[in-house]
């Protein structure tokens, strides 16, 4: 029997539970947020000027279009929140045709309406109004005109209150976290088990991040699909697995050209018998690694493969590409490289092979001109999580650590689940929080706005974005030093016109000192669903760092066809002064990339061309037969890149040709470095390399047709 507890005992404990929970709960307060709920958000209006001026105009956050109705009382536009919002703010940014008397107003179902606001003495230019109400829809009901023109409305905002979400938090169930002192079969038994689920699972839906706190530990860790290993040091010699970190393609029949979405980061390893297997393809990053001994980047057997990137590492032992068609190394060293097949690129790489391209395809460049390497997740002394943001460097080579920057306190992090909403992770970026996505599937049914200087946005684990009705799932303002990395974004069954904008279009701001970056960030057309996005990636900010992403026309899965998996383009570049390592595109319907800014510098390149066109017919520019692979504008006065490869493999109809791989104004300052085409297997015809220069890439040798320098 339990001795008896007094009633004033039992009152105090309660009380002091009660304190205590009221104490660490994470605070949520309510507060009008920033953010616009009307953005891009389906509009309609009584009536519109002319085709020009419709009413998706006014919600389009671009302050150079506008709304404009007929010229008659009374008028109205009508936004579409989605949902029911709790509104506490609207701003109005008229033209000069603006109303002075107006109202407005909210409803439920759009048909019974109530007033927020109502004035007979609207001044125009930009009025912000501080209201309150609920509902889905909101209208401005004008009922008298300033002038004899319509109702002409630049910008409608529309501002919510929200409750800012707290920093911080559990990293979730698919995150695995291991430290020191667990028993090493247990360990094991986790990779292990996680292997099983992944190894040929590629278009799957589930997502995992293993993450090793600094010590030894004597495991092997075979990485399958949608699979990142990372140490959770602050440098990658503070863990040591005393095993291999493994990739081999035994699932695929020993071709490793499918070994796509893993990675592996900020972590040593020393291999038994001397050598670590990486055999992977497109979107598998070795970040930050230090391998005690040789890397061999081929599949047992030496089957094909279709890789791949290394980037601020040391590999104390020889670099084995064997099978390897390409592959780019970044600020790295090495101990030696064995060899190459097609196009081998590095940049800023001590221990590179020297420049040789043609034969041996190296082209090696002693620097890499502006640089900042990956933000990354680790544990500090005190056992607290920290997200680590290097610095920018200027002219680099090896690898960065340790390194400078700074260290950010997980706390000043939205810590977001799949369950999220998109409409939370806004709040939660306007509260001032940095973003960390963990492990899963988010379906976001509005953009995620990215709009403060500086923010972090970090993916674990291949976090996968998925628009739903067509909407644009991310942009990012046109201010310093925002970071996006570690992300996948898989195009919706809607059309959306892009996957992610960085910068609106127009943008001029400098960032020369505190550059955008974007790493380790992938985009997906088709093959786990039917698919459609217009364009992938578009950069209108200036300086732009990208480092290392895949733009990908699903060739092969569910949803795939050429009527079916829809994209134009993978990559547009607008900004002027954008840098960009690591492009890998492929499959897109028309060119697979523009570049428009003045400038730009890329340093490889590679890319297929797309299989499916059905006819030679269904597959022309104008008169010209295809898209050229890279398109720089014919307004470019300066550009220049570096190792670049463009294929073809036209399945449905090998007769078709592509004019040219690549396409550029003939300009001293446009300069292009180690060019190659290549026909695989004979399956279509490049008719030249650049413009009009260079032989025919074509027969069932595959053997590539290669040009040193253009002009």
């Amino acid at each position: 029997m339990h001795p008896r507890r007094s009633p004033v005992l039992i009152v105090a404990a309660l009380a002091a539970l009660l304190l205590s929970c009221l104490v660490t709960a994470p605070a949520q307060a309510l507060a009008c947020g920033t953010a616009n709920a009307a953005l891009n958000r389906p509009a309609t209006a009584s009536s519109t000027e002319n085709a020009g001026t419709p009413a998706s105009a006014a919600v389009d956050g671009n302050a150079g279009t506008r709304w404009s109705s007929a010229f008659s009382d009374p008028q109205w536009l009508q936004v579409d929140l989605g949902s029911s919002q709790d509104i506490c703010q609207v701003v109005l940014q008229w033209e000069t045709a603006h109303a002075t008397a107006f109202r407005v107003q909210v409803s439920g179902n759009a048909s019974t309406w109530t007033d927020l606001y109502a004035t007979t003495t609207g001044t125009g230019g930009t009025q912000t109004l501080d209201v309150a109400g609920t509902g889905r829809y909101l209208r401005v009901h004008g009922t008298a005109r300033a002038t004899g023109w319509g109702y002409s409305l630049w910008e409608l905002t529309v501002r919510t209150t929200t409750t800012t979400p707290p920093g911080g938090g559990d990293l979730g169930p698919d995150v695995h976290v291991f430290d020191p002192s667990m028993p090493s079969s247990s360990i094991q038994a986790t990779l292990d088990s996680v292997f099983t689920q992944m190894e040929s699972n590629q278009f799957g839906l589930q997502r995992h991040a293993l993450l090793f706190k600094p010590g030894s530990y004597n495991v092997n860790a075979n990485i399958g699909f949608y699979t990142s290993i990372m140490g959770l040091g602050r440098n990658p010699d503070d863990v040591t697995i005393n095993g291999q970190v493994r990739v081999d393609a035994g699932w695929f029949g020993g071709n490793a050209t499918q070994n796509f979405w893993r990675s592996a980061e900020n972590l040593s390893i020393t291999p038994p018998g001397g050598t670590n297997q990486w055999a992977v393809s497109q979107a598998a990053p070795f970040r930050r690694m230090h391998v005690r001994g040789n890397l061999n980047l081929a599949p047992s057997g030496y089957g094909w493969a279709s890789g791949g990137y290394i980037a601020d590492s040391r590999i104390d032992g020889t670099v084995q590409p064997y099978s390897q068609q390409q592959w780019f190394t970044r600020d790295s060293t090495i101990g030696g490289w064995l060899n190459g097949v097609w196009n081998m690129v590095f940049s800023g790489v001590v221990g590179a092979p020297a420049q040789s391209f043609p034969e041996p395809p190296y082209t090696t460049l002693a620097n890499s001109p502006v640089t900042r390497e990956k933000p990354y997740l680790y544990v500090d002394s005190a056992g607290a999580y920290q997200v680590f943001v290097p610095s920018l460097r200027q002219n680099t080579r090896g690898a960065s650590w340790p390194g400078t920057g700074a260290s950010i306190p997980l706390t000043q992090f939205y810590v977001a689940r799949p369950s999220d909403t998109a409409a939370t992770i806004n709040a939660a970026l306007a509260s001032g929080l940095n973003l960390l996505f963990t492990p899963g599937i988010y379906h976001v049914g509005q953009t995620i706005n990215v709009t403060r200087p500086n923010t972090v946005v970090l993916g674990l684990g291949y976090a996968t974005i998925i628009p739903d009705n067509g909407v644009v799932p991310m942009r990012v303002a046109d201010v310093d030093g925002v970071r996006v990395a570690g992300l996948l974004f898989d195009a919706g069954s809607v059309n959306s016109p892009v996957l992610m904008e960085v910068g609106p279009p127009g943008s001029s701001a400098s960032h020369a000192a505190n550059p955008i970056s974007i790493q380790d960030v992938f985009f997906r057309i088709g093959g786990a669903h039917a698919g459609k996005a217009t364009t992938s990636l578009v950069v209108n900010s200036d300086h732009t760092l990208i480092d290392h992403i895949w733009a990908w026309r699903g060739d092969h899965g569910a949803g795939i066809g050429w009527t079916v998996n829809t994209a134009d383009t993978g990559l547009i570049v607008n900004g002027d002064d954008v840098t960009a390592y690591g492009l890998f595109v492929e499959h897109y319907q028309k060119y697979q990339l523009i570049w428009n800014g003045q400038r730009g510098r890329t340093i490889f390149f590679q890319n297929e061309m797309p299989y499916d066109p059905p006819s030679q017919a269904a597959w022309m520019n104008g008169s010209t037969r295809g898209y050229a692979a890279y398109k720089v504008a014919d307004s470019v006065t300066s550009h220049e890149a570096w190792g670049v490869g463009a294929y073809c493999y036209f399945n449905v109809d090998p007769s078709i040709v592509a004019e040219r791989g690549f396409e550029a104004p003939v300009n001293p300052n446009v300069r292009f470095h180690s060019l190659l085409t290549v026909s695989l297997g004979g399956n279509g015809t490049i008719n030249h390399v650049i413009n009009n220069t260079g032989a025919p890439a074509q027969g069932t040798a595959t053997i590539p047709v290669k040009i040193v320098n253009f002009p």
